[in-house]
Formats: structure tokens, C-alpha cells, sequence
């Protein structure tokens, strides 16, 4: 329970970062994941826990383009921006295939009692961290079906504090949404004045 309760509140720090859309969040997107291992690993969330991997390598792939990604301006940090159409269809197919595979080893592998749940937010959460990682908009609305299953999820599971922050997630990501979107309208104003 102490490892839940600071896997929260590190969750917090990083989903006050998030919404600011400041870089520093990659730092607590290492932390946060190595908490959980433990936490979900205990609870028997297989996915969850194999995800927090993915989610330390995620971190450094997303500090890495936030940083040197912005193609257009070189040494300027990657704009928030639309996710384009033709990668619609890749993170759908990208969403599928892991899906279909993770519910499969879990079936297959543990003895998880919530195998195709935790296969959804599992492989659902891994497009969401790459769009994150990519810095386009539409990454919050993935986000709020996340944490609206998860917070389903968690409280089956009896980890209540962590259905109370993605409870909260839920709803930040909703401003976060109307947060980004004006940060990226601000800053398309800004460069058509230029």
C-alpha cells in the first residue's frame, strides 16, 4: 500500500507536468512505472506491469523527440500539433495487433481474472504513450478512455488509490485536452505574426 500510495503521488507530479506540457514529465514517466512494477505485479495486472516497462522506454523515446524532434525548427522543442489521418490507421492497426496479443498471453500465460479488460487499457495506453511521445493533441482523448476503464479496473482489483488518480486523471485529462488545444492555437498565432 505505501509503494500505491507513492506511485500517486508521483502520478500527480507527472500529470501536473503533463498538462503544462513540460518536458519534465518524462523524468517522472521514469520513476512512476519503476513504483508500479510492484504495485500491479502484486495485484496480479500482468499487462499493467509489462506496460510500466514499455512506459520506462517510452520515457526516454519522448524526452528524446520533445527535445531534438522539431524537424521544422532545429534546437526548438517539438510543437504540440493535430496527429495527421495517415497515422490514424497505423495507431488503430498498432492498437489491434497489441490488443489481440496481450490478452492472449494472459489467457495463455497468468492467471489473470481480468484478462481482455486488462489487455484493453494495456494496449490502448501504449498508442496513447507514443502520441504523447509524439506530442499530438488527440492523446488526451485517448488518455480519458484509459483512465475511465481503468478506474473500473482498479476498484474490481481493490487498488483503490489508484483508481482515485486515474479517477482524477480522467477528469485533468479533460482540461488537458482545452489546455494543449489553446497552447497549440497560441502558438500557431504566434508564428503566423512572425
Amino acid at each position: 500500500m505505501a509503494l500505491e500510495i507513492i506511485g500517486t503521488l508521483i502520478g500527480l507530479v507527472y500529470l501536473w507536468l503533463e498538462y503544462r506540457a513540460s518536458i519534465y514529465l518524462w523524468i517522472a514517466s521514469i520513476i512512476m512505472p519503476a513504483v508500479y512494477l510492484f504495485v500491479y505485479y502484486d495485484a496480479g495486472l500482468y499487462a499493467d506491469f509489462g506496460i510500466n516497462i514499455y512506459y520506462l522506454l517510452a520515457a526516454v523515446y519522448g524526452w528524446w523527440v520533445w527535445k531534438y524532434g522539431n524537424k521544422e525548427k532545429q534546437g526548438e522543442e517539438l510543437p504540440i500539433t493535430r496527429m495527421p489521418r495517415g497515422k490514424w490507421k497505423m495507431a488503430a492497426a498498432m492498437y489491434l495487433v497489441f490488443q489481440l496479443l496481450i490478452a492472449w498471453i494472459l489467457i495463455r500465460y497468468t492467471d489473470s481474472n481480468v484478462p481482455w479488460c486488462d489487455a484493453f487499457t494495456t494496449a490502448l495506453s501504449m498508442v496513447a504513450m507514443w502520441m504523447l511521445a509524439r506530442k499530438y493533441l488527440e492523446q488526451w482523448l485517448v488518455w480519458i478512455v484509459v483512465d475511465v476503464v481503468s478506474v473500473a479496473l482498479y476498484l474490481y482489483k481493490g487498488l483503490f488509490f489508484t483508481a482515485g488518480l486515474y479517477a482524477l486523471y480522467a477528469i485533468i485529462a479533460v482540461y488537458g485536452y482545452w489546455n494543449w488545444k489553446n497552447m497549440m492555437e497560441q502558438k500557431k498565432l504566434q508564428t503566423e505574426r512572425l
